[in-house]
């Protein structure tokens, strides 16, 4: 769901030249996939959608080193298949919009379609930090929704909110870098470009950006994780009663 959603949507703007959608219409349908693939799996693993928190779980103990590589494998494998679905999807406006041709930069190029790449007015130290914050938001915002012993949202109401804070970040912190905040979202995309025609040029370019949306996510989801402990559920230990629980408490006392 989220990569069908969201890299068709990307197309849609890059080939329509932007006559089919504008920024604003990325971050909604990326804010969609989101939704749907916590819906989707949800009751299955808990929707581990990112490698970056997948990671953060197992570094937590939270779940098995066998788990974390079945996820992974599965993040990657949806990934790659999402990809491959918009590329036959749009396989003729591609072609059509590059005359024949697919690269990486220059003014036809549609690799950016598939994958996250830095802006051209970014160092690739101010793109690494963009990545590693807009993940310390992204599990930041999921820690709160989630958050049992905090105010956490209604169970039904959690794959909406976390496509909402994915539509934010987007909105807010896009710009440097795409926010590709999950490596699972970036590399295996990345790997279909280089098979589909693009080339290793998908690794190389800028740098050889490829690797920060896949270390940054990682590291900006361990940080977070611990800035949250620090300030929030370090202060909210389950012998703390919220203020719903002790108006509950006054009331069946009265």
């Amino acid at each position: 769901f989220t990569q069908v959603f969201g890299l068709s949507s990307v197309a849609q703007v890059v080939l329509g030249k932007g006559n089919s959608g504008q920024y604003l219409s990325i971050n909604i349908a990326f804010g969609i996939g989101v939704t749907l693939g916590v819906y989707a799996a949800g009751g299955v693993s808990g929707a581990h959608l990112n490698a970056a928190i997948t990671i953060t779980q197992w570094a937590l103990g939270n779940i098995s080193g066998a788990t974390l590589v079945a996820y992974i494998i599965g993040q990657f494998l949806g990934s790659f298949m999402g990809a491959a679905t918009v590329f036959a999807l749009y396989y003729d406006a591609i072609y059509h919009y590059a005359n024949g041709s697919l690269t990486v930069s220059g003014p036809t190029a549609t690799a950016m379609i598939f994958s996250t790449y830095p802006a051209p007015t970014v160092s690739l130290e101010g793109a690494f930090f963009t990545e590693f914050m807009a993940t310390v938001m992204l599990i930041l915002g999921i820690l709160v929704i989630h958050d049992e012993k905090n105010n956490a949202a209604i169970k039904g109401a959690q794959p909406m909110l976390v496509g909402l804070l994915v539509m934010g970040i987007g909105l807010g912190m896009g710009l440097n870098t795409g926010y590709a905040i999950n490596p699972s979202r970036d590399l295996p995309p990345r790997i279909f470009t280089a098979i589909a025609g693009w080339g290793l040029a998908v690794f190389s370019t800028d740098h050889s950006w490829w690797w920060v949306p896949v270390a940054a996510p990682v590291l900006g989801s361990l940080f977070g994780v611990f800035l949250y402990k620090l300030c929030i559920d370090f202060h909210n230990q389950p012998g703390h009663k919220t203020e719903d629980e002790k108006e509950q408490a006054d009331v069946e006392q009265s």
